[in-house]
């Protein structure tokens, strides 16, 4: 497969006129902004059409996998991007079909199987929601009883023995938080930024080409 490659979109250098009040100008310095968005284009190459989707799916082109190597060649080039650029994908096929153009079939296929991918991503995410609420509720309530202990071990005696216990329990009481913080800090950002890729990746222009072998010399 070849390398990813990156084209810049060429930027409307047209600014609003002089007698614009300063509220039309800075919704024309936004528009602007917008508009000079850099595009990205994902180009592979490869021998035929049966190449970039799953051999073992006996569904419809439209309907068919992803190859698992060209998903995440596709899937790998689109994180290096900012979630808000425009990509595209160009794919060369050395032996291109001699009847109708492939290009609306691939493409149908692309966005449907992402579009998948996104709705399962977001059934995970509200699958890891729920797990991080239940285990917030679980530690809270594991928490309270273990200080709650504590405070009853710390009231009968002052020796070393109950010193120990007093501190283990604290100590056990806030690891039981740990699962809910890590979920709540950390594990929902991947996946949401997974499933904002998805959700480009269904949307995103797809073209089919016929490889060109480079002129060669005599």
């Amino acid at each position: 497969m070849n390398r990813a490659t990156l084209s810049v979109r060429p930027v409307d250098a047209s600014l609003a006129s002089a007698g614009l009040s300063v509220r039309q100008g800075e919704v024309a310095r936004r528009s602007h902004k917008k508009k000079s968005l850099p595009h990205h284009r994902i180009e592979i190459s490869l021998r035929d059409i049966s190449q970039f989707f799953n051999s073992m799916d006996p569904s419809p082109f439209h309907e068919k996998d992803l190859d698992h190597d060209a998903e995440e060649f596709i899937v790998s080039w689109v994180q290096e991007y900012h979630r808000h650029d425009p990509v595209s994908l160009l794919i060369h096929l050395k032996e291109f079909p001699s009847g109708e153009n492939p290009q609306a079939t691939i493409e149908a296929a692309v966005h449907n199987y992402f579009a998948a991918k996104a709705k399962l991503n977001r059934l995970e995410f509200r699958r890891l929601m729920k797990q991080g609420r239940l285990s917030l509720l679980i530690g809270l309530a594991f928490l309270a009883s273990c200080l709650l202990t504590s405070q009853i071990v710390a009231g009968t005696a002052d020796g070393a023995f109950q010193r120990v216990v007093r501190e283990s329990l604290t100590i056990a009481g806030w690891v039981a938080m740990w699962r809910p913080m890590q979920i709540y800090l950390y594990d929902w950002w991947p996946l949401c930024r997974r499933g904002q890729i998805f959700e480009k990746m269904s949307r995103m222009k797809v073209d089919v080409k016929p490889h060109v072998k480079p002129f060669a010399l005599p």
